[in-house]
This record gives structure tokens, C-alpha cells and sequence, in this order.
């Protein structure tokens, strides 16, 4: 027992007054954020997947949706033509969610995730004014309402996309 060193009170893990060794908490903290980084990259990689797989199923279903409206005579029918044109604007939204789900992945830098947003809600908004039919309302005040509410969304999106363009440029720095 003599050759035995003599105990170290920093090494009573007992002692109430001991403070927890820095480099071993960063650690636990550095594998802790290194677990839930990968496991939100993991999730970020299955968004990306399903919207891949959304957007294959609905490019199919719209195809079967055309063929099967032709020899009907179907296809002639505006209300059909313009519920193609929905569905073609969908799928748009769904490739613009993807290209953000990526962005993200690809730690793009922030300018181009705004970017695609702003795409994504001008498709979007598009899309539903090409859909618009005051028909579907209760009231023509309802449905004047709703116009106007799409005009005030797509004049703010078209003010951030003209703001992202022109004040966004003077933002990157110029290669010398």
C-alpha cells in the first residue's frame, strides 16, 4: 500500500464544493450538439425525400389526370384546363419547397433561402389568384374581401423581391 500515490481531493467525486472539469462539459455538450445535428440534418435529408417523392406522384397523377380528360373531350373545358394549371402550379410550390428544404441542408447562405420564399409565395399567391372565383364565397363581400387581401400579399411579396434584388446586390462584397 505504500506505493500507492495519495489521493487527490479534486478526485473525491463526492466533494460537495467540486466544480465540473470544463473540458469534459464541452464535450458532453459538443456530442450532444453533434447528436441533434445530425439528427436534424437526418430529418432535413427525409423532408427532402418526401418532397422529391410529392412532387413525382403528383407530375404522374397530373399526367393521368390529362390523359384521361382527351378523349372525353374534357380537356376543352376551361374549369379542367384551369385545374391543370392549378395542380402544375402546386407541383411548382412543392420544387420550391424542396429547393428551400436543400438550401438548408447545403447551409446556402441566408440570402438565397429568402429568395426562394419569396418564389415560393409568389407561386403560391399566383396560383390562388388563378384559382379565384367569387363563386365559392358566401357573399360578394366576402370574395371582394379575399382580392383584396391577395392584392395587399402579392404587392408585399413583390416588394420584398424588389428589395432582396436591388439592396440585396449592394450587399455581397465585390471580388478584388
Amino acid at each position: 500500500m505504500a506505493d500507492s500515490p495519495p489521493a487527490d481531493p479534486s478526485d473525491d467525486s463526492s466533494s460537495p464544493d467540486r466544480t465540473p472539469n470544463p473540458s469534459v462539459a464541452k464535450t458532453r455538450g459538443d456530442r450532444v450538439s453533434d447528436a441533434t445535428n445530425r439528427f436534424i440534418h437526418g430529418v432535413e435529408l427525409a423532408a427532402a425525400a418526401l418532397f422529391a417523392l410529392l412532387f413525382g406522384i403528383g407530375v404522374v397523377d397530373l399526367a393521368i389526370q390529362i390523359a384521361e380528360s382527351v378523349p372525353t373531350g374534357a380537356i376543352t373545358d376551361p374549369n379542367t384546363v384551369i385545374g391543370f394549371i392549378e395542380t402544375g402550379l402546386l407541383l411548382l410550390i412543392i420544387v420550391e419547397v424542396y429547393e428551400t428544404v436543400v438550401a438548408y441542408i447545403e447551409q446556402s447562405d441566408t440570402r438565397r433561402i429568402v429568395r426562394l420564399v419569396i418564389y415560393t409565395g409568389v407561386i403560391a399567391m399566383v396560383r390562388k389568384v388563378i384559382i379565384f372565383r367569387t363563386t365559392e364565397y358566401p357573399s360578394t363581400q366576402d370574395a371582394l374581401f379575399a382580392a383584396v387581401s391577395y392584392t395587399i400579399i402579392i404587392a408585399g411579396l413583390v416588394a420584398l423581391l424588389y428589395v432582396e434584388r436591388s439592396v440585396g446586390s449592394s450587399l455581397v462584397p465585390d471580388p478584388e
